[in-house]
């Protein structure tokens, strides 16, 4: 039973496509190719379930397995012309209507009778020994051949759209009609069949079902979301167990041929090396690293996307763009909006490098004492955003990152988010906890550092802009200042001559008219000078001009 190489091999293709075609069942109602998908699968497990069952009995049921797989081929064959079918509606090509159908359901029928045909007729006939032979291995590459045009008519007259959603179909079903193109044409050539192809051939159609279910899924969306589909989480089991599995069987393989290479030491070897690779397994399936980036590499890759990102840019921008008056404040609400978090507090970067309290949206008052600490410096350096609660459960995850007690300790506090200017960290934000959105996924994270990275250069542009404004009223106060002492001067300088004229010039009637004059003057540079300082202006009064 375990050398039964061929039982292992397409009973995994047997149990994989039985799945996949109970997926295809759930979701009939919602896509229009689930029924042909429906029936390419269940006629791929029968004809795996037909060859597995048939390496148990003392001869192979021949005919039985020949009728399943030309029921195969023509499942796969029917689903790639109802896919041309639907590129083709609206024109009066044969494939947008059902009027081939007849048509391929004679033309797979001849082959089926000629497959079961040949050898009764090449005994009959009295023809050469390997004529029976050359039909069949004709006939089964002939039906790879047609596979493989109709996946390359699909994929050559598809569109960028229409390939993006068909070109895990065509690369499943590619590796199996090319794999059938391959052990058929080395059996034509050799007059009969390789065992080993054969064997690994159930493998390999295993490995093909997971293209085929990414491209059913890619085909044809539904439009109402409420049909049955696979859990993130059940997915990444999915794949951590069948990684497991295909290492242990790539160690196991590794130690057989460490046994049979190494003689005396063979054994020792084998048992020492097994152990070691178990170790190393366990370690990587308990790193919380690993399982992280796995679960990040299944979203993207395998699931669709949470966020409308043309409705969340816009309503990001405009949420900036609200009022020149408060731009710390809007930045602080633009990313809290996108994270679904009621408040926010933002730091600064100053001049001197130093990060300064800078706006508080809606939190709870931190207090006097805010020293950062080193967090800046680390947040410059990995550029991440620090989940509070992972931070708590899983701190090797931040590399047993210490923050300020603080922020360790603010009530609901979840979130700190770098705003990366460049590679210059330009704020820091901080946002309470949201009750709409308790789980924080890859998406999520990469979303808030792309608003972060757009909220570090508006931040940038205000802080230029507030400098710039204070080195113009100190200009301005300057220009002033050196008007008014100009003019305290000479107002210093009549009353200084008054002074020292008054001596001998006191009972003189002109000089005392002199002195009112003169004070009176005064009086009057004063007042204009008050009335100049309160309105902000200087010079002469504005007068128009007649240029022509």
């Amino acid at each position: 039973m375990l050398a039964n190489i061929g039982l292992y091999s397409y009973g995994a293709a047997f149990l994989i496509y039985t799945l996949l075609g109970a997926q295809a069942f759930l979701t009939r109602r919602s896509r229009s190719l689930a029924t042909p998908l429906l029936v390419g699968s269940a006629l791929t497990a029968v004809w795996a379930g037909v060859i597995a069952s048939s390496t148990l009995l003392p001869y192979p049921q021949i005919e039985l397995i020949r009728v399943a797989e030309v029921a195969r081929n023509a499942a796969w064959s029917f689903l790639l012309l109802r896919l041309i079918g639907f590129r083709l509606q609206g024109t009066d090509h044969i494939l947008a209507s059902n009027r081939w159908i007849p048509w391929f359901c004679i033309g797979f029928a001849m082959i089926l009778a000629v497959l079961l045909a040949a050898p009764s007729l090449t005994s009959a006939l009295s023809l050469a020994d390997d004529f029976d032979s050359n039909v069949i291995f004709g006939a089964w590459l002939s039906m790879a051949i047609l596979g493989l045009l109709l996946l390359e008519q699909i994929f050559r007259n598809s569109n960028e759209v229409e390939r993006w959603s068909t070109k895990h179909l065509c690369l499943g079903l590619g590796i199996l009609f090319a794999y059938d193109f391959f052990m058929y044409a080395e059996a034509l050539l050799f007059r009969q069949l390789d065992s080993n192809l054969w064997q690994a051939r159930g493998i390999v159609i295993s490995m093909t079902a997971i293209f085929v279910a990414i491209g059913s899924g890619r085909m044809d969306r539904p439009e109402n979301t409420q049909s049955l589909q696979v859990s993130r989480h059940v997915a990444f089991h999915t794949i951590t167990l069948l990684a497991a599995g295909i290492y242990l069987v790539a160690m196991a393989l590794t130690g057989y041929f460490i046994r049979y290479l190494g003689g005396t030491w063979g054994g020792v070897l084998q048992i020492a090396f097994l152990c070691a690779s178990g170790l190393l397994l366990v370690a990587l399936l308990f790193s919380g690293q690993i399982r992280a980036r796995t679960r990040v590499w299944l979203s993207k890759n395998f699931f669709s996307y949470k966020y409308d990102y043309r409705t969340e840019w816009l309503q990001f921008t405009q949420t900036l763009a609200q009022g020149d008056d408060n731009i710390p404040e809007n930045i602080t609400r633009a990313i809290a909006n996108l994270a679904k978090s009621p408040a926010g507090i933002l730091w600064s970067r100053s001049e001197d490098g130093r990060f300064n309290f800078t706006i508080n949206w809606e939190m709870t008052d931190p207090g006097t004492d805010c020293d950062l600490g080193n967090l800046p410096q680390w947040l410059q350096k990995n550029e991440w955003i620090i989940d509070l609660r992972e931070w708590r459960q899983t701190p090797d995850l931040y590399e047993n990152l210490e923050l300020p007690g603080f922020l360790a300790d603010f009530p609901r506090a979840r979130l700190i988010i770098p705003l990366m200017l460049g590679e210059r960290l330009q704020g820091i934000l901080l946002l309470r906890e949201s009750d709409l959105q308790p789980e924080l996924n890859w998406e999520d994270r990469d979303l808030l550092k792309v608003a972060g990275r757009q909220a570090a250069s508006h931040l940038a542009q205000y802080q230029a802009n507030q400098a710039l404004v204070e080195s113009r009223q100190f200009d301005a106060f300057n220009r002033l200042s050196a008007y008014v002492i100009h003019d305290l001067k000479n107002i210093l300088a009549q009353q200084s001559l008054i002074v020292s004229n008054a001596e001998k010039h006191r009972n003189n009637p002109a000089f005392i008219d002199d002195v009112i004059n003169t004070v009176h003057n005064s009086v009057e540079r004063m007042s204009r000078l008050m009335e100049q300082m309160r309105k902000g202006e200087r010079g002469n009064n504005r007068q128009q001009i007649a240029l022509c």
